[in-house]
């Protein structure tokens, strides 16, 4: 268990430990990021590149959750549930839609809210992040209500937040900072457009590597674990300034739940919440569970390669988690250029087979060592 009653003092745990690491906008000291000719090679191929992939089917296997009494919230912040202790400890908090057609978070905290809630220590907070996206869903066009008008897990640049600058989601996110910024643990849900594994993403902070080992691994299929800088384009919650500092006591993951609107994706939601709960002494144990099949998984990401054409297509329709066995391997197009493994046992991290221009393409992960985490 992650917490106890004295929390801030709270040493690492020895775990194994998957992590990803992408360049982000500040921060440079801590990427584990290679030269980008270090992938992207000028060259005129041998293999013709084949046609894209044709898009996921949509397949809504389960209907959106129902979180109209849940919506006033507790605390006068819409969306914001909030419960208190007796006993002190940290504040943990459970986000869920920060996107708007990600909903399986949000059918965790129902499950969660529909029954009472005690926090065994400290406080506990669960919040629904982006209502308007999330009441603009539509199941005949269930990805276009991502968001409003802009990614709200781009925005948590404090110089961005104290800005002029305006949006639906920029909004929300300054009515709910006040809640985030009292919080020491937190658990941020989400899903994915194409078919993979769960897996949790953190940053490159020690502690948010070990919240999210410790989730992974009190599970019987352990999640791989993702330990990344961020996006270039913003700044996600879990790499905002309060949980990714070095040596602080405050941590953060984000879960990768699986697939979009899969039935499957919203009980590893359940499950992963319940379990993170129980772990930094929230809520109860649940009954103990079987023994992790397999250790945690562990990498780091040293490349993030972007699409920097509206023609780029991988060689294959690689899955998460695939690994390259040979370095130099051709494993995309992106125009005139190869996107070529760096080295040997090369790990793709979430591919996205139809990638827009500007936009991420994949991540390219490197295995660490199960027992020093290096």
């Amino acid at each position: 268990m992650l917490f106890l009653l004295s929390f801030p003092h709270t040493r690492r745990n020895t775990f194994f430990h998957w992590v990803s690491g992408e360049r982000v906008m500040s921060c440079a000291s801590k990427r584990h990021v290679r030269s980008e000719s270090a992938f992207r090679f000028r060259a005129v191929s041998a293999l013709l590149p084949p046609s894209p992939p044709a898009l996921p089917a949509v397949r809504i296997e389960y209907p959106p959750p129902d979180i109209s009494p849940w919506i006033a919230g507790n605390c006068g912040i819409q969306g914001v549930h909030h419960f208190e202790s007796r006993r002190p400890g940290p504040h943990v908090a459970v986000t869920a839609l920060m996107h708007g057609n990600e909903y399986a978070g949000a059918y965790a905290l129902q499950q969660l809210l529909m029954q009472p809630l005690r926090p065994l220590h400290g406080r506990l907070s669960l919040i629904f992040l982006n209502l308007a996206a999330y009441k603009n869903f539509n199941p005949a066009r269930p990805t276009l209500s991502r968001f409003v008008e802009e990614d709200m897990n781009r925005l948590w640049q404090p110089e961005l937040i104290a800005s002029a600058h305006t949006s639906v989601e920029m909004q929300r996110v300054r009515e709910v900072l006040p809640v985030l910024e009292t919080v020491d643990i937190l658990l941020d849900i989400h899903t994915m457009l194409w078919p993979a594994q769960p897996l949790f993403l953190c940053s490159m902070a020690e502690n948010s590597r070990d919240l999210a080992y410790c989730v992974s691994g009190a599970q019987t299929n352990p999640p791989a674990v993702v330990q990344d800088s961020g996006h270039e384009d913003g700044l996600r919650l879990i790499d905002y300034t309060r949980f990714n500092t070095p040596h602080s006591y405050m941590r953060a993951c984000l879960l990768e739940a699986g697939q979009h609107w899969q039935k499957n994706a919203a009980q590893q939601a359940l499950l992963s919440t319940r379990l993170f709960l129980a772990q930094t002494g929230t809520l109860p144990s649940a009954p103990t569970s079987t023994a992790p099949s397999e250790p945690v998984r562990q990498a780091v990401v040293t490349d993030c390669v972007q699409a920097l054409t509206s023609r780029f297509v991988f060689v294959q329709p690689f899955t998460s988690g695939s690994i390259i066995r040979k370095a130099g391997t051709v494993i995309a197009f992106d125009g005139q250029d190869e996107i070529r493994t760096p080295y040997n046992n090369c790990i793709l991290v979430m591919p996205n087979l139809r990638p827009r221009r500007g936009h991420t393409a994949v991540r390219l992960a490197k295995r660490l060592n199960n027992k020093t985490g290096t």
